[in-house]
């Protein structure tokens, strides 16, 4: 312990030692400065030949605007900041130190009645000082900068870049890139949407142009990278920008946060790759994070296809706001162990089981159900794929309807209190056996809601999701990675798009807050897939047509050309919270009887026969 205290108290006397050495030369060096300043005022004053009264008072007079210049630095602190980053806001407070000093020198003349000096020799004085003062405080930093321009681009391709967005967010970036050397852009200009900032010059860097000279800016100054310094920049603009430039090989990176939050933490590491969610027509729908954890904490949630994009990400959010203990369910025994040991990794004392379990297999779900005894049932898992669903109607049936059947079962059979279904846009008018089958699905949920007292059942409905294992973004990432084609089913073909984020969003809040029993998210627009190919290519650096070919191969058995996300009577009968709709439609009298000839003889059908009964179910269903 002693070793210890004597250790601490030598490397504390060493770092004393330091900064008394370092102070005493700062203000050494600004005393030698002080003396050339006053000097060669007087010089200049007198053009060289000081007379001989004047040069007693000067001598005079140099202590007390010494002693006036320290005592300036040391009120204003001068002395402390690192020269090597000094800044604006260091630049206004060397200004204000140095009027300090010259307002304190001339009150000591006018206090203690020294002769007064000529005014120009006041003047000249702060001039000539302030800028050898200054030009010592500042020179590391230009040094520095030279010397970071020069090591960015040593041994590496020289990125010529533009920044777009002229705003405080432009600027605070432009200042990073110049205080790293773990890159290699070199920005020649900023773009911004403000005509009247064009010409205008930024920390250095002139506004070449507003975004729509944008693709000539490129060509002109021979840019190859562009870096979009406008947080969260409207969709509409970023697909103007990759309209623009499709010709042109770019890499752009954008940043994703709010300059809100950013303030003067902004650094370069926060730029990421444009991504397709930053083409979405609307803005993201904001949740609360503290309404969802209300409705999560200490609760003990059951999830069906855990493992897939949608199930996986609901566990990862449920862990987040600290449910109490997560149920895996999921056929996929792979990627179930590989979530169990990510979350597992993640929260360490959360309480997690693993169950491989097929939902089709009644009796085990039952089982588990009761087993585990869990207060919220998110129940993910289905057959997704719309060939594939109309190759193997049975399958769907199987799996989408009365596996949705039995773990609705299970939630009234274990005492849950909530029960989710994660439902698709797919179900509205389907055309297809994996959008009816989900259509049933929703139907039986929303009967038993009806028909049960204990458990609050509901439906979420919503599109496509961004990103999820065998949607369209990854598809057309591996192609482009091929180096194409990219293939798109039909150029008019549209579809509804939001992030996984916003998906688990809406089911933990509508589907956990008991919005409704069929919940539906405000979506925006939807989204030409053809666009969003061309967009991909470009955001990737390439040509569409040119270095990359799009190919047309044909609407799929099933597929739409856009999808619905409500029926017209859903569509009268809306209510809208947050977002989110709250809708409302006529459910079938006897269900139930309905779904007897699939329980019994669903073996016995051929396709046609499955899809003909279906759409007994479902009238709206067009094969």
């Amino acid at each position: 312990m002693e070793i210890e205290k004597t250790t601490e108290r030598n490397r504390l006397n060493d770092l004393f030692e330091m900064a008394v050495f370092r102070y005493g030369m700062i203000f050494f060096i600004d005393a030698v400065l002080v003396l050339t300043g006053f000097f060669a005022a007087y010089n200049l004053r007198f053009e060289g030949k000081i007379p001989v009264e004047h040069q007693v008072i000067l001598w005079r007079l140099l202590p007390w605007l010494l002693s006036a210049r320290v005592i300036s630095t040391l009120i204003s602190q001068t002395h402390r900041w690192s020269f090597r980053y000094a800044g604006f806001h260091d630049g206004i407070r060397f200004i204000g130190a140095m009027l300090i000093g010259t307002l304190l020198f001339l009150s000591s003349v006018i206090v203690i009645q020294l002769p007064y000096p000529p005014r120009s020799v006041i003047a000249l004085e702060f001039f000539i000082s302030s800028v050898l003062l200054g030009g010592y405080r500042f020179a590391p930093r230009l040094i520095l900068y030279l010397h970071l321009e020069r090591e960015r681009t040593k041994g590496k391709s020289v990125k010529r870049t533009v920044i777009v967005g002229a705003g405080n967010a432009g600027e605070l970036l432009l200042r990073d890139l110049r205080r790293s050397q773990e890159h290699s852009y070199k920005v020649v200009g900023f773009v911004d949407d403000n005509v009247s900032k064009v010409g205008k010059i930024l920390s250095g860097q002139r506004v070449l142009g507003t975004m729509n000279d944008l693709a000539g800016i490129v060509k002109r100054q021979r840019i190859s990278d562009v870096l979009i310094a406008i947080p969260k920049l409207d969709s509409k603009k970023v697909k103007a920008i990759l309209d623009m430039c499709q010709d042109l090989k770019l890499r752009y990176k954008v940043l994703p946060v709010s300059f809100t939050f950013l303030q003067e933490n902004i650094s370069s590491s926060m730029l990421k790759d444009l991504q397709p969610e930053d083409l979405l027509p609307r803005d993201s729908v904001p949740f609360e994070e503290k309404e969802i954890e209300s409705l999560v904490k200490d609760r003990i949630a059951l999830v069906t296809g855990a493992a897939g994009s949608i199930g996986s990400e609901i566990v990862r959010q449920l862990a987040k706001y600290g449910a109490q203990k997560l149920v895996l369910v999921d056929i996929n025994e792979n990627e179930l162990y590989f979530l169990f040991r990510d979350i597992k990794e993640q929260y360490p004392h959360l309480s997690v089981a693993a169950e491989v379990a097929d939902l089709r297999d009644r009796e085990k779900i039952i089982r588990l159900g009761r087993k585990y005894k869990p207060n919220d049932v998110l129940h993910a898992a289905a057959h997704k794929h719309v060939p594939l669903m109309e190759w193997a109607p049975e399958e769907a049936v199987k799996n989408n309807i009365f596996g949705t059947k039995n773990a609705a079962d299970m939630a009234s059979a274990c005492g849950a209190e909530k029960f989710v279904l994660i439902s698709t846009d797919k179900a509205v008018n389907p055309t297809s056996v994996m959008g009816v089958s989900k259509r049933v699905g929703e139907l039986i949920v929303r009967e038993k809601g009806r028909q049960e007292r204990g458990t609050f059942y509901s439906a979420v409905r919503f599109g496509n999701v961004l990103g999820s294992a065998g949607s369209v973004v990854p598809l057309f990432k591996k192609q482009i990675a091929k180096g194409g084609p990219v293939t798109v089913t039909h150029p008019d073909i549209k579809r509804y798009f939001m992030t996984i984020e916003e998906a688990v969003g809406l089911v933990l809040l509508a589907g956990l807050g008991k919005y409704g029993d069929l919940c539906i998210l405000d979506m925006g627009e939807q989204i030409k897939i053809l666009d969003l190919a061309r967009h991909m290519i470009s955001m990737a650096g390439l040509i569409p047509e040119q270095d990359i070919k799009i190919a047309f191969t044909g609407l799929r058995p099933g597929e739409k050309l856009r999808e619905d996300l409500m029926t017209e009577q859903e569509e009268k009968s809306q209510q809208v919270r947050d977002k989110v709709m709250i809708v409302e439609s006529q459910l079938p009298e006897n269900l139930g009887e309905m779904l007897l000839p699939f329980e019994s003889s669903l073996e016995k059908m051929n396709s046609e026969e499955i899809k003909i009964h279906l759409s007994k179910i479902v009238p709206k269903y067009n094969f």
